[in-house]
Parts: structure tokens; C-alpha cells; sequence
């Protein structure tokens, strides 16, 4: 354990910023997740809309620093690029 006081808060703060990150990393997997789950399911609507979430999610990520822009981007292109191979737009 650390002796600074200083330090002694920035452990804290640390693993509170560390649960909150770990809370938004399981809820972006969900939302993928449940995209590729729409997928095989072959519905558009339900494709259309999950996109939408699981965009959303890493849009939300991506602004609380989460999730580098880079990462959210590349992860929304492969999710848009399956979504319009199943026939979604």
C-alpha cells in the first residue's frame, strides 16, 4: 500500500475509473453480440436496429475515453460493411 497521500486517492479513483470502463467494454460486447446474433437471424429490421444500438454504444465509448475513435470506427465500418451484405439500406 502506498504512503502518499496522493497516491493513496489516485489508487482509489483508478479503480473506480476501472469498474466504469469495464462496465462500458461488457456493454459494447453485448450490443455486438446482439448484432451478429441479428445477423443470423436474416430479419433487417431487427439488423437495422441493432446496428443502430451498437453504434450508439461506441459512439458513447469513444466520448468518455473508453474506446480509442480509431477502434470505434473500424468496429462500425465491419458491423455496416455485414449489415449491407445481409441486404440492410
Amino acid at each position: 500500500m502506498a504512503n502518499i497521500k496522493s497516491q493513496i486517492k489516485r489508487i482509489r479513483t483508478n479503480e473506480k475509473a476501472q469498474i466504469r470502463n469495464k462496465s462500458a467494454r461488457s456493454s459494447i460486447k453485448t450490443a455486438i453480440r446482439r448484432f451478429r446474433d441479428a445477423i443470423t437471424s436474416g430479419d433487417s429490421k431487427v439488423i437495422a436496429a441493432e446496428l443502430r444500438l451498437a453504434s450508439q454504444e461506441l459512439d458513447t465509448a469513444v466520448s468518455k475515453g473508453v474506446l480509442h475513435q480509431n477502434a470505434a470506427a473500424n468496429k462500425k465500418s465491419s458491423m455496416a460493411k455485414a449489415a449491407n451484405k445481409a441486404g440492410v439500406r
